[in-house]
C-alpha cells in the first residue's frame, strides 16, 4: 500500500490515502482506499 493523493466526491477536496491496488472486472488497473470521512475513494491508473 502507498500513500496516494485522490478526490473525495463528499469532502469535495483532495485528500492523501494509503491506496492499494485493483484490477477492475473489465482487466484496468485503479487505485482505491478511504478518506478521513469514511467514504471510499477510488482513481483509475494506465493499464502499464
Amino acid at each position: 500500500m502507498s500513500k496516494e493523493q485522490m478526490y473525495c466526491v463528499k469532502c469535495k477536496k483532495k485528500v492523501m490515502v494509503e491506496a492499494k491496488p485493483v484490477t477492475m472486472k473489465n482487466g484496468r488497473k485503479a487505485l482505491t482506499g478511504k478518506c478521513s470521512c469514511g467514504t471510499k475513494v477510488f482513481k483509475m491508473v494506465g493499464n502499464k
